[in-house]
């Protein structure tokens, strides 16, 4: 029925939305806007290449697999988004890239989409991270520590999660 932006910042705004459900009813509908990002799956001798760093919302540090939007004002493919972050978190590039799949990454709340990448033919470099991930760590662990990891919740971020289950099917296919 209606929308109106309530909150911006360089990196999301939310919205809130008038809606009108199927019985007539009105209601309020509050989203997230947040641009679309890529997960990279940097995958080599058995095992994949992760990083870690501080994120605020949960007070602690996390491993994940290398991820992340367009600065604002850049746009481009998801393989090229992908790639650049691979290279600004890691220093890794690949030569070989395989869409895996795209996914909402909150659809209760947000439109944003994520493209699930597997990168291979791996050649090292030096990072060129973000003011933001200043604090970024990178590191390589073979597949049975990860798993392990997901287990015993040293690794909770539902796009890495997510990810590796596509990796997964991706192999059984």
């Amino acid at each position: 029925m209606s929308t109106r932006e309530i909150y911006r910042n360089p990196w999301l705004s939310v919205r809130e939305d008038v809606i009108e459900r199927p019985d007539g009813t009105r209601g309020i509908y509050s989203v997230v806007d947040r641009p679309d990002f890529a997960v990279v799956i940097a995958a080599e001798r058995g095992g994949f290449h992760m990083v870690e760093q501080y994120r605020y919302p949960t007070g602690g540090r996390h491993w994940e697999f290398p991820q992340g939007t367009f600065p604002q004002g850049r746009t481009g493919t998801a393989e090229e988004l992908a790639r650049a972050e691979l290279a600004e978190e890691t220093g890794v590039t690949a030569r070989s890239w395989t869409e895996l799949g795209t996914l909402h990454s909150w659809h209760g709340a947000s439109g944003e989409l994520c493209t699930v990448f597997l990168a291979t033919d791996l050649a090292a470099g030096l990072p060129r991270r973000e003011h933001e991930e200043q604090d970024m760590r990178h590191r390589w662990f073979p597949r049975a520590e990860f798993e392990r990891m997901i287990k015993s919740g040293q690794i909770r971020d539902d796009s890495t999660v997510a990810a590796y289950l596509l990796l997964t099917l991706h192999e059984r296919a």
